[in-house]
């Protein structure tokens, strides 16, 4: 049975065994009792005699008790309740017994995970699950990524020494032992990495018209960009200029292209870790 659920504990007298009324007895075996806080346990540790009840456990009912059957239910299981049960019924000639050993199963729950994570490309990680259940939980760990296959570690602990930017992204502890469903979590790993411009184009555009410098980037935090005309910053709001910065790129937009616009023009892309530079020219067509 699973942890909260219900028992009911049945023996079946042999036919052709005479039995006298009320002479069952229904003890929890002595060995390996547990007592809970609050409660009291006899030397006999019985549960019920005949139809008379001896343990102050009112998750424990009986059932029936017939010259043909002898049953009790105990409610809510948990896994105090694990170990031997022996009936013990008195015959004319001697007293026959059963017993029964009660495996109670608990579903896995993870009480211990590792925070989400931020560390610059490099660094080594260390990730740790932690689970209970019986019997004891299998924990595996999974990189939630497109390219990754498989588990990558199937124990409580995952390292990764020296991480790089691909490796960045969820990763999933799951927690199973066939009771029930598999439970999941998932901590959160941010490889930090310096800029890195991805593209940055020369472009020609004709006098009088639009014109546009494109300079893309990838960085972790995301960077920041400056655009230079040789070397004078160009500085957002500057007569028929617009600068757009986003996290992964920036754009500069000429409104109407002259002479004096056509140049080298350099992207810088910055962060806490470091700073790249691309050059591009804007030219005459």
């Amino acid at each position: 049975p699973f942890l909260s659920q219900t028992l009911t504990l049945l023996f079946l007298v042999p036919a052709g065994v005479p039995v006298r009324s009320g002479d069952a007895t229904f003890p929890k075996a002595m060995d390996n009792v547990t007592v809970r806080q609050g409660e009291s346990a006899t030397l006999s540790s019985i549960l019920y005699a005949g139809n008379d009840k001896w343990c102050l456990d009112p998750r424990v009912v009986l059932l029936a008790n017939t010259k043909t059957q002898y049953s009790i239910q105990i409610q809510d299981v948990d896994v105090y309740d694990e170990g031997p049960y022996t009936c013990s019924v008195q015959t004319d000639n001697h007293p026959k017994t059963s017993r029964v050993h009660l495996i109670v199963q608990v579903s896995p729950k993870i009480i211990e995970i590792s925070p989400d994570i931020s560390i610059n490309e490099g660094g080594n990680v260390s990730l740790t699950c932690l689970a209970t259940g019986r019997p004891d939980p299998t924990i595996t760990w999974r990189h939630i990524s497109p390219k990754a296959v498989g588990f990558i570690s199937e124990d409580e602990y995952l390292e990764i020494t020296g991480i790089t930017r691909e490796q960045s992204g969820e990763y999933e502890c799951s927690a199973s032992n066939d009771v029930s469903a598999p439970v999941v979590q998932r901590v959160k790993v941010t490889v930090n990495y310096p800029p890195y411009i991805s593209d940055a184009k020369s472009t020609g555009v004709p006098v009088g018209q639009k014109g546009i410098l494109l300079c893309e980037a990838s960085a972790v935090p995301s960077a920041d960009f400056q655009w230079y005309k040789d070397d004078k910053r160009l500085a957002e709001g500057q007569k028929g200029l617009k600068v757009e910065n986003k996290p992964f790129f920036s754009r500069l937009t000429f409104f109407n292209v002259s002479e004096q616009d056509y140049g080298n023009y350099t992207c810088v892309a910055s962060n806490q870790l470091g700073n790249t530079n691309a050059s591009m020219i804007l030219y005459g067509e």
